[in-house]
């Protein structure tokens, strides 16, 4: 099952392993079934500390199995093969219930561990997903550290008949205790805030009670972390606060024009942001959505959790997030057949009718994917023509199940109350409106910047962006910005990383221009 290159590099992973580990296994005579036999005798070979048992797995998912320790304490299984994104999803699961740490912080660790009550997760994950290793990888952990958490990993491309009966269409979905819990990408904080009453206040408290910043990036993404380490090399006193860490580069599937790295992941590339970030003596507040910006000699921004931070000058980047079609029926049934990530949520429409809407190089290329998997594409484009580089064009027209449709506005989203059934366009020379049945709608129509809460406080464009100058300098003084929520054209990774250096180094300008305010002056004593 794994090839020379992967069992070495496993094999060197597990030497980390101090614990035994006891893998089990639940196989029905499939093909499927055959494949994981394999994967888990390879595993086996790689490490005495691994031993495969035969246990009584009846009334269990098959083919399935455990990765566990010899006294029980630990329960977390995998309903599929775990390769692709989920390859590390299965190497972090074996060194974790092998006894190797995790990384993450130990107060967090210890949350997990004190977390009163049986908490019993299932997650419906897709090999292609970039968003669903992050998923499962929490709840492994949470599943590890407490015995009272227990946690299914599900491939719902092969268990098909479930995903159809619970309706799972866009991963990861977690239930938990057989009820809905929560889709889209988590990290282990926000899971546990979830679940863990009061968690949410105590962190409000944590950060209100912190003294004023020299500099405060709103904002995790690659603009974020860029004005971050920029400001936090000129000494001065810097926090992040935002949402995610990473931003919309989370949502990235394949990245090949980030300058001097020839192809790379967002995920990956998100990670590599926040550690590189951790480097300095920067203070990361994730998990916070900011809600208010007020003006003033220490500018004030207040967060949704009911906290707010002070800082002598802040860095706005909060990026953008994918546009909606804001047709009838469009959220109604969001992930309920309405989706915005190809990559992810198109192994669930295998065999099935779908659109993309959207003829620009995103909507192209989900096009070409999609057509791979499902038995038909129909392309909605409002314009006259398609907006995709030509190479793109060119693969798309070569695909004997694709449909183009230009010309054609998306007017309604239609389904039977449970999920999509077709939508409607509008043939916009006659007027004339049209029905398409389908299964599936991915809707990839542009961005639509983060800026909502400034509305009334700076000066945005038409389109909802912050205006900068060529320094990052927005309208009020002391507060810059960088990234896809700004003027600036070409929204491109790159781009604002440059923008948000950019934006660091002119609020470190602005500080050394302009006198600490008085109620700062004891900061350094406190």
């Amino acid at each position: 099952m794994l090839d020379q290159d992967l069992k070495a590099q496993l094999k060197a992973y597990l030497e980390r392993v101090t614990q035994p580990i006891e893998i089990s296994a639940a196989l029905d005579g499939s093909e499927k079934s055959a494949e994981m036999q394999s994967l888990l005798h390879d595993i086996v070979s790689l490490s005495d500390k691994i031993t495969l048992v035969e246990r009584d797995e009846t009334g269990v998912r098959a083919p399935s199995f455990t990765i566990g320790r010899p006294d029980g304490s630990v329960h977390l299984r995998f309903a599929g093969i775990p390769m692709g994104h989920e390859f590390t999803s299965l190497v972090l699961a074996l060194l974790q219930v092998g006894g190797h740490p995790s990384k993450e912080a130990a107060d967090l660790l210890e949350q997990v561990r004190n977390l009163d009550g049986d908490f019993a997760f299932e997650t419906y994950f897709s090999l292609s997903c970039q968003n669903c290793p992050d998923v499962v990888q929490a709840l492994n952990l949470m599943a590890v550290l407490n015995p009272r958490i227990s946690h299914v990993a599900i491939d719902g491309a092969l268990f098909q008949d479930e995903v159809e009966q619970r309706q799972v269409m866009s991963v990861p979905t977690v239930y938990l205790n057989g009820q809905p819990f929560g889709q889209g990408r988590m990290e282990l904080a926000e899971i546990v805030t979830k679940i863990d009453t009061g968690a949410a206040k105590r962190a409000a408290g944590k950060i209100a009670a912190k003294p004023a910043f020299d500099v405060l990036v709103v904002g995790g993404g690659p603009a974020g972390a860029a004005a971050a380490i920029y400001a936090a090399r000129k000494g001065i006193v810097t926090g992040v606060v935002a949402e995610r860490f990473g931003g919309q580069v989370l949502d990235t599937m394949s990245i090949e024009n980030f300058i001097s790295v020839q192809e790379t992941d967002g995920p990956k590339l998100a990670a590599q942001l926040e550690q590189h970030v951790r480097q300095y003596d920067v203070d990361i507040m994730n998990l916070q959505r900011a809600q208010k910006l007020i003006p003033g000699e220490l500018i004030e921004v207040q967060l949704e959790s009911g906290a707010s931070l002070k800082a002598r000058s802040v860095v706005l980047s909060t990026g953008a997030r994918w546009r909606q079609m804001n047709v009838p029926g469009e959220n109604e049934y969001r992930n309920k057949g309405v989706a915005y990530c190809p990559h992810c949520d198109g192994p669930l429409f295998k065999g099935k009718r779908v659109a993309v809407i959207g003829g620009g190089n995103s909507g192209v290329e989900a096009a070409i994917d999609l057509a791979g998997i499902v038995n038909h594409v129909t392309l909605i484009e409002f314009d006259s023509q398609l907006r995709a580089d030509e190479v793109l064009q060119r693969k798309l027209r070569s695909l004997t199940n694709v449909r183009v449709i230009v010309s054609a506005q998306t007017t309604e989203v239609l389904g039977d109350g449970q999920r999509v059934s077709g939508l409607v366009y509008k043939d916009r020379p006659s007027g004339e409106e049209h029905g398409v049945d389908l299964e599936g709608i991915f809707v990839q129509i542009g961005l639509l910047p983060n800026t909502e809460w400034l509305k009334g406080t700076l000066k945005l464009s038409p389109r909802g962006e912050i205006e900068v100058d060529a320094r990052g300098e927005t309208s009020i003084p002391g507060v810059f910005a960088a990234g896809d929520c700004t003027t600036v054209p070409y929204k491109q990774i790159v781009i604002a990383m440059g923008e948000g250096s950019k934006a660091a180094l002119s609020a470190f300008d602005h500080l050394i221009r302009t006198s600490a305010p008085a109620q700062d002056a004891t900061r350094a004593a406190a």
